[in-house]
């Protein structure tokens, strides 16, 4: 696994005052971990964006702080609503030497020809698994490929995904990955009766209550920093 370093520096901005810091392009985040106290850190906005696009929910990223790396692990990425730009991140630190335990994501690849053939469905059991491992093990992803899966009713488990020989997976090895099913069957259009004309029902609008502006974010979110 390439290593992901990016820098930062220590932030002794909190509260309301980090308003400040986005507006100079800025991210605020936080270290944490059980040998080590909560850190406050900043980063750059945009270098922070660009260098987490590539990356899973498993990739170690090497944290560069006071001429020191910490390896840690990306636990939660706060966004804006709107303009989806983050606002904060919250970093686990791990150690090198102790296994963790952590979500890999799997990825499908291929072309199932039950699809093609038989015009199957393909549906999702696990969208991710549950390992343990070292630091250094941990795969990014699990990519399964599904083009052996011929004929409806064909399906791969836990027991069947290539799994690194030093990574533990603690999901259940029955448990189904992927299933091709047979498409749903085509509803029998009803007759045409014709009737008189009802009321017309009321449209219930169902909306999403306007999330709270950016500075109700930012002090929701420093009551955790």
């Amino acid at each position: 696994m390439e290593k992901a370093v990016l820098k930062a520096t220590h932030r002794t901005v909190i509260g309301k005052h980090v308003g400040a810091l986005r507006r100079e392009g800025k991210l605020p985040a936080i270290i944490y971990g059980t040998h080590m106290e909560p850190t406050p850190i900043t980063l750059d906005l945009r270098e922070a964006t660009k260098f987490f696009a590539p990356l899973t929910e498993s990739s170690i990223v090497t944290i560069s702080l006071d001429d020191k790396e910490l390896a840690t692990l990306v636990r939660e990425k706060q966004r804006d609503v709107i303009k989806r730009t983050l606002l904060h991140v919250d970093f686990q630190a791990v150690s090198l030497t102790e296994k963790l335990r952590t979500q890999v994501i799997i990825e499908l690849t291929g072309t199932a020809p039950a699809v093609k053939d038989f015009n199957g469905v393909v549906v999702t059991g696990l969208d991710e698994l549950e390992v343990e491992c070292l630091p250094s093990d941990l795969p990014e992803r699990i990519v399964v490929d599904i083009s052996n899966l011929l004929k409806v009713g064909d399906a791969i488990y836990v027991r069947d995904l290539a799994i690194p020989e030093k990574v533990a997976v603690l999901d259940d090895m029955e448990e189904m990955v992927v299933l091709i099913t047979a498409p749903a069957a085509v509803e029998e259009e009803a007759p045409v009766v014709e009737e008189v004309a009802a009321e017309e029902p009321e449209v219930i609008e169902r909306g999403k209550k306007e999330e709270e502006g950016e500075e109700g974010e930012e002090e929701k979110k420093e009551k955790k920093e």
